[in-house]
């Protein structure tokens, strides 16, 4: 694993701060999704309280994005979240939080490459499917530090980087508004950067339940990644297949769906090729699980037992994989 300030940044340590912005929830990154890997029972360690109503917790839209460069192999940016936080404390998860339902209506005079027709289209809704690229976009400012914008036809490179941050931490504070910060610096959304990879729903047993669409983006040229130092406490490029193995290992904590994520990303060699296979709209497929010796895997059509896999543990399906040559 390798620092996070940037492709080729410095490592950053832990901190503390506020919970997240304008009392949104944030863990979504996590694919909040089933247990860690090893089995956990409703409610326990992870998953919050010992004891709730786990048909009376409601199931909220969610983004998340995997951001993925090559330095020089393939890598993914990945979060450590808070110990104190409710869902998912200490977990490595991927940038993302809860869609706020006016996203789409407020940000749209500032988005770039997409409206709400094509992307509920693409996220096979009726309507409502903007907020949650606009979700994931702010998501990962807020938390990551990286903006996917544009200024007219420039890049972010004419802004301060500095007062940039300085407006990001406002954000962190509930002092600032995403919307009127794109409108006063000029700035649109590159929504068409990002490509919906996966969907995943929490099954019951937890306490905080999403509904979570997955995206996969290159990494902005010119921008450094830094963790907010609030919710996320640590920051690092990761290669894929390491973070796995140390997942196994027991020295990675991960929900299901986020292992199951860097698993599906071993199967590519440069982020390039990670974004083309994004970026074709492959068909979904529906994730099976097999329970083994106490380990729980999340299975897609080639693994060995996925016709025999359980069906009704998980609710993902997963649309990246290497495109046929």
């Amino acid at each position: 694993m390798s620092g996070a300030n940037g492709p080729s940044g410095r490592e950053r340590g832990a901190g503390s701060g506020a919970n997240g912005p304008s009392g949104r929830e944030r863990g979504a990154g996590s694919g909040a999704s089933g247990p860690s890997g090893r089995e956990r029972g409703a409610g326990s360690g992870a998953n919050g309280p010992a004891e709730f109503d786990s048909l009376a917790v409601p199931i909220r839209p969610a983004a998340t994005v995997m951001l993925v460069a090559d330095l020089p192999e393939l890598h993914v940016l990945m979060l450590r979240r808070a110990a104190r936080q409710v869902f998912a404390p200490d977990m490595w998860v991927y940038p993302g939080g809860a869609v706020d339902p006016a996203d789409a209506e407020d940000a749209a005079p500032h988005v770039h490459g997409l409206d709400d027709e094509e992307a509920s289209r693409r996220l096979g809704l009726v309507s409502g499917g903007l907020a949650f690229w606009v979700a994931a976009v702010r998501e990962c400012f807020e938390e990551a530090g990286v903006l996917f914008a544009h200024g007219g036809l420039d890049h972010l490179d004419h802004l301060d980087a500095e007062r940039l941050g300085r407006r990001r931490a406002a954000l962190n504070r509930h002092e600032e508004d995403f919307v009127a910060l794109l409108a006063e610096e000029g700035l649109r959304l590159d929504l068409g950067a990002l490509h919906p990879v996966a969907h995943w729903v929490t099954p019951l047993g937890s306490p905080r339940r999403f509904d979570t669409r997955f995206f996969l983006a290159a990494f902005p040229a010119g921008q450094e990644a830094a963790h907010d130092d609030g919710e996320a406490v640590h920051s690092a490029w990761v290669r894929p297949a390491e973070a796995v193995a140390a997942w196994r290992r027991d020295e990675l904590s991960m929900m299901s769906p986020t292992v199951r994520m860097l698993m599906c990303l071993e199967h590519f060699t440069s982020a390039a090729e990670a974004v083309a296979a994004a970026a074709a709209g492959l068909e979904p497929h529906q994730v099976r699980v097999r329970r083994r010796e106490g380990v729980y895997e999340i299975l897609l059509p080639g693994d060995a037992s996925y016709e025999t896999g359980e069906d009704e543990s998980e609710f993902g399906w997963v649309a990246l994989r290497r495109l046929e040559p």
